[in-house]
């Protein structure tokens, strides 16, 4: 939100180094009501990120569900765990068009090919904790040094999904710092909702 202001207030939108502001061209549906879209950049070039124009678009399909055996798809606390900060799409999307953050799809690779938020990374929640290198940590002597660590946000496909939890609770256990871990809770299912693009992800 803050970068989004910064942008936006310094008039450069086409000039920002990692993501721009979309033209709203009178589009009835924004994402605030000076944002109608933010370009990110992805490994298949840059996507804007906006919502849904038809109004009377509905969610269908496996997200439209409501109910899920418990266990395990368990409704997860606000927090995930102590120190992590709770996020929603305004605060996901500042750190999308960050270049210093990351955004973690912590979902098993199956379900990242079949759609996945623009501009975010599937590191999956059994292997994150072998994959820290990717987020600024360095190996050393069989443990993680976490000191240069990268702020990143996790989500997977809901309130009911147990699996970014999951991969910030093994983040914490290797040392990485809580203050640099946010997790988006509404994951897939709340984006989808709101309208937001989606796409297919890369291997």
């Amino acid at each position: 939100m803050k970068k989004l202001m910064l942008v936006l207030a310094a008039a450069c939108l086409s000039a920002a180094p990692h993501a721009a502001l979309a033209s709203d061209d009178g589009k009835p549906v924004k994402i605030r009501p000076d944002i109608a879209g933010v370009e990110v950049e992805t490994v298949d070039g840059p996507v804007t990120i906006e919502r849904i124009q038809d109004t009377e678009n509905e969610i269908t399909g496996y997200f439209a569900k409501t109910s899920r055996e418990c266990p395990s798809f368990c409704i997860q606390p606000m927090q995930a765990a102590e120190g992590v900060t709770s996020i929603g799409e305004l605060e996901l999307l500042d750190m999308l068009t960050d270049s210093g953050a990351k955004v973690i799809d912590a979902r098993t690779e199956d379900w990242h090919i079949r759609e996945t938020i623009p501009g975010s990374l599937n590191i999956p929640y059994t292997e994150i904790s072998l994959r820290l290198d990717e987020l600024g940590c360095e190996r050393q002597d069989d443990a993680w040094q976490c000191d240069q660590a990268q702020p990143v946000a996790l989500y997977c496909n809901g309130a009911w999904c147990g699996q970014s939890p999951t991969a910030i609770r093994a983040m914490l256990r290797e040392g990485y710092p809580a203050e640099r871990i946010h997790y988006y809770r509404g994951g897939i299912q709340a984006w989808k909702i709101l309208g937001l693009t989606t796409v297919e992800g890369g291997l």
